[in-house]
């Protein structure tokens, strides 16, 4: 499968998230200017090749978790990614205030 310009997209903003931050699927979706398409950006990660080099684990839903089920191999696949690059969790959360990406001014100049 080829990918779509739209995921090409996504994954570039992906790729630019720096190491020890994280992003929600939301900002990622804003960034793109695909505004209130977080859905998408789920999609495009679904999408990825296994072998990609896109740091798919930095990205997480709006209440600052990990959007799979907790119990699952891909949610510890991921925590143990962010937990690597000095990301704490708080009764299974991260701050988002502390380790987001990027900061509420940078999203809202991007929408203007």
């Amino acid at each position: 499968m080829v990918p779509s310009v739209t995921y090409n997209l996504i994954w570039s903003v992906i790729r630019r998230i720096p190491k020890g931050r994280v992003s929600t699927y939301g900002r990622v979706a804003d960034i793109c200017g695909l505004i209130g398409q977080s859905r998408l950006v789920g999609y495009a990660l679904h999408a990825l090749p296994r072998d990609t080099k896109v740091p798919w684990y930095r990205v997480i839903n709006a209440q600052g978790r990990i959007s799979f089920p907790e119990r699952s191999e891909a949610y510890r696949v991921q925590k143990r990614f962010l937990e690597s690059e000095r990301i704490t969790f708080k009764q299974g959360k991260i701050d988002l205030t502390r380790f987001g990406w990027p900061p509420d001014a940078e999203v809202r100049r991007r929408r203007t």
